[in-house]
């Protein structure tokens, strides 16, 4: 895999792979500032969000930046999140190792670390996230855990790949919002990673509030905290976070 180019602003659409994995690991890295080790001058802020493209550059080869969303005004708790894939698990740890060591990881707390697997749909086989099938990011980003209620899976098959049928129909009518479910399933508390993407916050508001009307909806255990990013380039965002 090959990192995305820091001289080109991630908003601009990247060309889709000619074959797509049928499955990848991925994480999103939730980090917030420490008033209390931010670099005290810009010029030092600017070495150590370098330190940080240094370290994933280095990574370049094992780890993909599918992007870099600053939460700035727009989510609190949280200044920074770096939306990764890999094929191997172990590239993540060996990359977030080296960060916590650098100036700008000894400066970002990593609040928060959602961590799945991409694959097709169990529901429908025709399905799969966005970043799998090699979409380019979107402007906004919204990324929550989430879990269903024990019931759900005492339910026949059958009757959960109609629920789940509706849900993705009604889903449908907001074709311009890109969607990524991956599993956490014994990795992690929740039990899936909820991922939207669209250029415009109030598609997304739409489009979860049109869900919210699909019976599916009563099996869910848990869906916060949610937090919503900007996409910007890489060191721009990371600078923003310092």
């Amino acid at each position: 895999m090959t990192i995305t180019d820091q001289t080109r602003p991630l908003t601009t659409p990247a060309p889709a792979a000619a074959a797509q994995p049928a499955t990848a690991f991925t994480v999103y890295w939730l980090y917030q500032a420490d008033p209390s080790r931010r670099p005290a001058t810009d010029t030092e802020r600017e070495q150590a969000a370098q330190s940080m493209l240094d370290a994933i550059a280095r990574h370049g080869d094992s780890v993909q930046v599918r992007g870099a969303y600053s939460t700035t005004g727009l989510s609190a708790g949280v200044d920074l999140i770096l939306w990764l894939i890999a094929d191997d698990c172990d590239a993540f740890q060996s990359l977030a190792s080296e960060i916590h060591g650098s100036p700008a990881g000894r400066a970002l707390a990593l609040r928060h670390v959602y961590l799945g697997v991409g694959s097709m749909s169990q529901y429908d086989p025709t399905h799969s996230p966005a970043f799998l099938r090699g979409l380019a990011p979107k402007k906004y980003l919204s990324v929550y855990p989430f879990t269903k209620t024990t019931d759900w899976y005492l339910l026949p098959y059958e009757q959960r790949r109609d629920l789940m049928i509706e849900h993705g129909r009604m889903g449908q009518e907001y074709p311009s919002i890109q969607t990524n479910t991956v599993n956490s399933f014994g990795i992690a508390d929740q039990e899936f990673i909820v991922a939207l993407e669209d250029d415009d916050p109030a598609t997304l508001v739409k489009m979860v509030q049109r869900l919210r009307a699909a019976e599916v909806r009563k099996y869910t255990s848990n869906d916060t905290p949610i937090f919503l990013g900007r996409l910007t380039d890489t060191e721009t965002a990371i600078e923003n976070a310092l």
